[in-house]
Parts: C-alpha cells; structure tokens; sequence
C-alpha cells in the first residue's frame, strides 16, 4: 500500500478590516486560537456601528419624504403663480368696465342694457369665486393696518379718524395665493391720526 503525500495546505490570507479575522489572527500569531472575548466585543463593536449606519439612513430618508411631500405641496399651490397673477388683469379690466357704467345710467338704461351689466357682474363674481376655489384670495385691505408685506402705499392722505399708517384708500386689490401675497394692494395710507 503506497501512501501518497497529501498536499500542504496554506491558509487564507487574513483580511485587516474584518474584525473576527483580525481577533483571530494577532499579530505574530499564525495559528492562536481567538480569544472568544475578543471576537464578542469586536462584533458588537461592528454590530453598533452598522445600527448608527442604519438609523441615520432612515432619519435622512424619512427627511427626504417629508421634504418632497412639502415640495409637491407646494408645486400643486403655487404652480399656477404666473397664471393666477395674469388672470387678475382680467379681473381687474372686468371691474372697470362695469365701474365705468354709473349707477344712474344703468337704473335709466333699456332692459337690454341692464341685462348685460347684470350678465358681466355674474360673471365677475363667478370668476373671483373660481379663483378663491384655488387659493386665490383678496386681500381686505381698506382700514387695515400697513402691512409691506401685503399692501404697496403710493401716497399719503390727512385724515385724523383713521390711526396713522392706516390703509385709507385702495387704488388696486390685492390678492394672496395661499400663505403668500400673489399681488400687493396698491393703497394709499392715513397720516395725521393717533399712533397705532
């Protein structure tokens, strides 16, 4: 019976970063058994790590939804600023076109004529009902306190009833589009009353 040689079996090279090979394998040890303590607290070591690793990774993308939910939100809201602020021209022309037909004219006007002015003040209301359905909302201004915010003051009337800096007169409605002013009231403010 012949007995063949087995081959030398050579071992593994030992990886530094894996904390079980590395507590298995001291330095200038070959072949020391490792030291179980050793490789326990190596892996909870490894295993608290990857646990921070995990829930920063779940804050961050619980972060991230909660941003694009606001951003979608507000996409839907104020996606239509350019649209909703040209439709106020619109509404602006509607109002002076009916304004431009005095009271007297209308009550003495023909039935034709009354029904016309009837038909577009309809249709002015609807309109601005349509715009208030998507956020669109005007701004009362008239006997408010200035706001820069809301309001844009072109100049300035005496009047001692009103506090000063009070909104005296509106040149132009305002309008806001959600939580922001879409168009500022133009108006014109109170000075010479008592302090605000």
């Amino acid at each position: 019976m012949s007995h063949a040689k087995e081959p030398k079996r050579e071992s593994a090279p030992v990886n530094e970063n894996d904390p079980v090979a590395s507590a298995a394998a001291p330095d200038g040890a070959d072949t020391a058994t490792p030291d179980p303590f050793e490789v326990l607290k190596a892996l909870q070591a490894e295993n608290a790590e990857m646990k921070d690793r995990v829930l920063r990774t779940l804050a961050e993308m619980e972060n991230l939804r909660r941003r694009t939910q606001r951003e979608v939100a507000d996409a839907k809201l104020y996606g239509v600023t350019n649209f909703a602020r040209d439709m106020l021209t619109f509404s602006d022309n509607l109002t002076r076109a009916l304004a431009s037909v005095p009271q007297d004219v209308r009550d003495a006007a023909a039935p034709t004529l009354k029904s016309f002015v009837e038909g577009m003040e309809l249709i002015e209301r609807d309109f601005l009902a349509r715009l208030a359905r998507h956020g669109v909302k005007k701004i009362e201004a008239r006997g408010a306190k200035f706001d820069p915010h809301l309001h844009e003051a072109l100049f300035e009337v005496p009047d001692e009833a009103l506090p000063h800096g009070s909104v005296a007169e509106v040149v132009e409605e305002g309008y806001t589009l959600g939580e922001r002013t879409l168009r500022p009231a133009k108006v014109g403010t109170s000075r010479g009353g008592p302090k605000g």
